[in-house]
């Protein structure tokens, strides 16, 4: 169900199709940010094939922190104004590097890494951060892959709507 195997551009649809039916099941009914990130980065890592780290850094108000991830460890904390993901934060824009190395101010946190998809994680016009998927291989990650990794970061940021809502109102009445 969840092996990684090669994959054609032109079967990425359906794949990214497949993995957003079954995103939508894992977080059906839970709102828990860590835990719906934990369970997102382990589908992801079973079944997107070829990369090499698969997870989030989430927004603490200042920078971003390593959130739930699959892969080898990885940078902690990282600068707005730094790498790739701090590039998709500030800008608000998936950013998809077909060659890391080329990147200004790239964070090697794997040497192995050589290209790089990240989506920034915005919810009621705040951010609350980035997923980030690295792959061994340069020039991975395409216009298919965006897309498909857009559709699953929504998924994950409807699960926590209700949530966050939530905790926004409970911030509100503590001020």
């Amino acid at each position: 169900m969840f092996a990684a195997t090669a994959i054609a551009a032109d079967s990425k649809p359906q794949l990214y199709a497949e993995l957003a039916a079954q995103m939508r099941a894992l977080l059906e009914g839970e709102h828990d940010r860590i835990a719906n990130a934990a369970n997102f980065s382990a589908l992801v890592w079973q079944a997107v094939p070829h990369i090499n780290w698969a997870g989030f850094y989430f927004f603490d108000g200042a920078e971003l922190v390593l959130g739930p991830f699959q892969g080898k460890p990885a940078c902690v904390r990282i600068a707005l104004q730094r790498g790739v993901c701090g590039a998709a934060a500030s800008q608000r824009q998936t950013q998809v590097v077909p060659d890391v190395h080329a990147f200004p101010g790239h964070i090697a946190c794997d040497a192995a890494s050589r290209s790089e998809i990240v989506v920034p994680l915005v919810l009621n016009d705040e951010l609350i951060g980035v997923w980030d998927v690295d792959s061994p291989e340069p020039g991975r990650f395409d216009d298919a892959d965006r897309q498909g990794m857009e559709m699953l970061c929504r998924i994950f940021l409807d699960s926590l709507g209700t949530a966050a809502a939530g905790l926004k109102a409970k911030k509100q009445q503590l001020i």
